[in-house]
């Protein structure tokens, strides 16, 4: 696997297609991070980090709206791939759906969304779009 990353959108993504309740996805630091971010925003329900076997795993729980049965997420894109890095500084930060959605930038200081490394004026990678 080249792209860890889109393996991890992919999962959640064929996931909320299939309305399953809970998906495991192999755990890193980084995906331990966007799965920290998408839990603060309110796109996914729950989550939890399995520590078995050398590497672990992450159990998320998705959010769908009990009435109309639509997930939380309505689409998960990935910017930055490993043939071409998407970098972007604090001052051309993007804007998802006119500020609606959020990007998940990995900056030097951690993983956080647009608006947070605009504040502290620190650009990085765009690693996915979620709205």
């Amino acid at each position: 696997m080249t792209d860890p990353i889109a393996d991890y959108l992919t999962r959640l993504r064929n996931a909320i297609m299939a309305h399953h309740r809970v998906v495991e996805v192999p755990a890193s630091n980084l995906k331990k991070e966007i799965t920290k971010i998408l839990f603060e925003k309110g796109y996914i329900l729950n989550y939890k980090f399995v520590e078995d076997g050398p590497q672990g795993t992450i159990k998320v729980a998705l959010k769908y709206d009990p009435a109309t049965r639509n997930s939380a997420i309505k689409c998960l894109k990935r910017v930055s791939t490993p043939g071409l890095r998407k970098y972007t500084g604090y001052k051309d930060m993007p804007r998802v759906i006119n500020g609606l959605g959020i990007a998940i930038i990995s900056t030097s200081k951690g993983v956080m969304t647009n608006k947070e490394a605009a504040e502290q004026k620190i650009g990085g990678e765009v690693l996915c779009y979620v709205y």
